[in-house]
């Protein structure tokens, strides 16, 4: 995956809109649905190269930025909020969810925080 597709479906997963978009990675938590198999894999391999052409950038588009919140904070909040109202979540969607947390910020902070 190379720099502006990852780019591009970091940006899709998070900011497209659910009409267009029902099957995105923030669309698919927000209706109290687990991910489609793949896209948190797809997701964290996009992160990564994200955050390899991004380390010595000294700053950051918004667009980005706004994929990223939503991505380590929004996508928490629905896990805890579908956990509450009986959502049964994939066992690994937390730790998942964890781990594009991680790389979120290692991204806005430059360095691996691994």
């Amino acid at each position: 995956m190379d720099f502006e597709t990852a780019h591009t479906f970091v940006v899709r997963q998070t900011l497209g809109t659910s009409d267009n978009l029902p099957d995105t990675f923030i669309a698919c938590l927000r209706q109290g649905k687990p991910p489609i198999p793949g896209q948190v894999t797809s997701l964290l391999l996009a992160l990564k190269v994200l955050f390899e052409g991004l380390k010595n950038e000294p700053t950051l588009d918004r667009t980005l930025i706004q994929a990223l919140f939503i991505l380590s904070y929004e996508s928490r909040q629905l896990y805890a909020q579908g956990q509450k109202a009986g959502v049964v979540w994939p066992p690994m969607l937390d730790e998942d969810l964890g781990r594009i947390g991680k790389v979120a910020k290692s991204i806005v902070f430059g360095e691996w925080q691994g």
